[in-house]
């Protein structure tokens, strides 16, 4: 991957800093394929930001890209002023583990372990010291996403929007900066996203983490401080929400 210096760059409150990421997946048999097309981008810490657009428009790549999953074909990416595109493997990974939580799609829930397990199991690839009180966390966010009589059950135990809880939870357990939410809500009813996306405006105010949820239906989606919509791998629009609007309740009653 070319080396791109970019030391320095990013506003002193970024959280995330992403200067002319461009990601290309080639393949020796089909032309290459663009997923992110030179994209400049500041995630500001505090900040709750949807990213919308249509499947295929880079929004899941641009993600990846931000939580160095995916390395860039050019560009570079810092996470906290620290230039995460170039870190050597297990530096990029303790200092994800530390700095990020994610909320994936699909909630991959380890099935032989309790809800309570599933939950600490970040803290198992982390350096944080804080073993002492680890259970402790753990049943204090079970309770904070509002399933704490479920630590005992077993994923296949759970509804969809239970398991869903669940990972939000394992994603708070290591204290993150940042929560990466990739279509969190996809496989869930109506009401059940609902509940899910409140919680989500929950979390943001009361741990005062820095969001960023992707999503392709942008109308269902939680309006948060900022919105950002992509379109073959560019960022198309950006603006932030002066006052943002509260979800609908008519299902949460």
């Amino acid at each position: 991957m070319p080396h791109s210096d970019i030391r320095g760059l990013g506003g002193p409150r970024a959280v995330i800093s992403l200067r002319g990421v461009s990601k290309r997946f080639e393949d020796d048999a089909q032309p290459p394929v663009v997923a992110i097309d030179d994209v400049t981008l500041d995630i500001v810490a505090g900040e709750f930001v949807v990213v919308s657009g249509r499947s295929g428009s880079g929004k899941t790549t641009l993600l990846n890209v931000m939580a160095g999953l995916a390395a860039p074909t050019s560009g570079g990416v810092l996470l906290e002023g620290r230039d995460f595109s170039q870190m050597p493997d297990a530096g990029r990974s303790r200092l994800r583990n530390e700095a990020i939580g994610f909320v994936f799609q699909f909630p991959s829930l380890m099935p032989m372990l309790t809800v309570l397990e599933n939950i600490m199991m970040p803290h198992a690839f982390g350096t944080s010291g804080r073993e002492d009180d680890l259970e402790t966390r753990a049943r204090e966010l079970l309770a904070l996403v509002g399933i704490a009589e479920k630590e005992c059950a077993y994923p296949r135990q759970l509804s969809a929007g239970q398991q869903q809880r669940v990972v939000l939870a394992r994603a708070l357990v290591n204290a993150p900066r940042v929560i990466l939410a990739d279509e969190p809500t996809s496989n869930l009813d109506e009401c059940t996203e609902g509940e899910m996306l409140e919680l989500f405006q929950s979390v943001h105010e009361s741990r005062e983490v820095t969001i960023v949820m992707v999503t392709h239906v942008a109308a269902l989606m939680p309006r948060g401080t900022r919105t950002i919509q992509m379109a073959a791998g560019r960022i198309i629009a950006d603006s932030a929400a002066d006052h943002p609007v509260a979800l609908d309740r008519a299902c949460l009653t």
